[in-house]
């Protein structure tokens, strides 16, 4: 799905009457093919710009929290410790219903809270890692991968996991806990709350799905929970789009790279530029996952001669150049390599050709860089690959930018805040889209997304017609 640069032709028609809101219309003519982001899959950001305009402020999009299903955590906790009992989640039982659509594929599951598997139990334990992620029993690497994307990110695991010290199990005060999490996922335009139990799906005293390899570590498996409640149980993880996850994850658009059309495997410059744009991704606090295409439900899994695997979910954990040499030779030298390091969220099989863990090409690379680029010579998942060989046999990446939350420009700084209304015009008559209320405040960013998602299910669907951006304000705002 691609989102095409599009232009705003203004089809202002102001108010005349200065009393009443500002009000302005812009229709964007779609001689594009213009796709409707279904459900966080999209493609290429679509920045709406005015022509002509040097706009000197912006505007911040509001970002509340919602509870999710009208559960509200703090008071759901405080009436557990009142009433000194765990909390059980209603909308979340622990039945099948929770694990399957139908039937029961795993055996026999007992639902155990944290304190029944181990004797002291934690939300981290050293932190948290991407090396924290074991995908289990169910096929959402996906969802695991982007994970092990997010946890590097502490600016961004902070909104999911909110509050995480206080939500952490405390040996000194045993009485304040009360069996219950929450965490945010980015939900239709707002971020949604989403309360869970701690009482997690288990098979022979073993967790069945995510886990850490900390046994005594509950994070990825309490966060996995809570997404599963949102997407109605576990089995609803199975397959998937890590973009998906990306997006819920921090509420920015993805972006894909298809690596497998342009010019890449015979286009050094292009290569090249596509690194730079990854690099740029990653040291704005961009999230990145890759994966290798499936032609065939026979290629799922496959394992390649490289030691990668089909149709399966790799995070990108780091992305950097590194010297080449040892001692002031490499300091001198203007040789630099570029490298990225992916993890696979079965924490096992790894890539085995050049600059794979124990390969000798590491021989070239001072002790100091490789410790920077993290290079550990151990099945754990994770690998570091040449730059310039990323296009073959990956063929995709997601970078998934944090969103700036940022809408419309104007010359003229609002007394109140701006609202936005999206409508798409399609064979006579107007859909109501959505709608965004942005406050006042400066900014020096010149290039903002809209991002439409569908409530729908999660194929490819076609927005046709036109899409009318109305803005409205409390005051008129000049050159618009």
């Amino acid at each position: 799905m691609i989102w095409r640069r599009l232009l705003l032709k203004s089809s202002s028609s102001r108010s005349q009457n200065p009393a009443k809101a500002a009000s302005w219309t812009s229709t964007i003519q779609l001689w594009l093919r213009f796709m409707l982001a279904v459900d966080g899959k999209l493609g290429r950001n679509s920045d709406l710009w005015m022509p002509g305009t040097e706009p000197c402020s912006g505007c911040i999009m509001f970002s509340s929290v919602k509870a999710y299903e009208g559960q509200q955590y703090a008071a759901l906790k405080k009436q557990c410790l009142q009433n000194r009992t765990l909390f059980e989640d209603p909308l979340f039982p622990t039945v099948d219903e929770s694990l399957f659509y139908q039937g029961n594929r795993i055996g026999r599951v007992h639902w155990k809270r944290p304190k029944e598997l181990c004797s002291d139990p934690h939300l981290f334990v050293d932190g948290i890692s991407a090396h924290d992620l074991h995908q289990g029993q169910l096929g959402n690497c996906w969802f695991v991968a982007a994970c092990s994307s997010l946890a590097s990110r502490e600016s961004l695991w902070q909104k999911v996991i909110p509050d995480w010290k206080e939500q952490e199990w405390n040996s000194e005060k045993p009485d304040s806990y009360a069996g219950i999490f929450h965490f945010r996922f980015w939900r239709f335009g707002e971020w949604a709350d989403v309360v869970i139990d701690d009482r997690l799906p288990t098979v022979n005293n073993q967790l069945v799905y995510c886990h850490s390899n900390d046994s005594n570590e509950f994070w990825s498996a309490l966060v996995e929970k809570a997404y599963a409640k949102v997407y109605g149980c576990y089995e609803a993880l199975d397959g998937g789009n890590t973009a998906d996850a990306l997006v819920d994850f921090t509420g920015g658009v993805s972006e894909p790279t298809d690596l497998l059309e342009g010019q890449f495997s015979q286009d050094e410059a292009a290569r090249n530029q596509l690194f730079e744009r990854v690099l740029k991704v990653h040291n704005r606090d961009g999230l990145i996952s890759c994966s290798i295409r499936a032609t065939s439900s026979a290629d799922m899994e496959a394992r390649l001669d490289c030691g990668l695997v089909k149709g399966h979910a790799y995070a990108v954990t780091d992305v950097r150049r590194v010297r080449l040499g040892h001692g002031l030779l490499a300091y001198f030298k203007s040789e630099k390599l570029t490298m990225i390091r992916m993890r696979n969220p079965w924490g096992e099989r790894e890539w085995n050709g050049p600059w794979s863990d124990s390969s000798e090409e590491w021989q070239k690379v001072s002790e100091r860089e490789r410790e920077k680029l993290g290079v550990t010579v151990q099945e754990d998942g994770e690998f570091c690959c040449e730059g310039q060989k990323v296009r073959s046999p990956v063929h995709k990446n997601n970078c998934n930018p944090e969103f700036d939350t940022k809408g419309v420009f104007y010359r003229r700084k609002s007394k109140g805040g701006v609202h936005i209304e999206i409508y798409n015009k399609n064979v006579g008559h107007d859909s109501f889209l959505g709608q965004v209320t942005l406050s006042s405040e400066p900014s020096d960013l010149q290039q903002h997304t809209i991002h439409l998602r569908d409530k729908g299910n999660r194929q490819s669907n076609d927005l046709p017609g036109t899409l009318t951006v109305r803005i409205i304000t409390s005051n008129t705002l000049t050159e618009i």
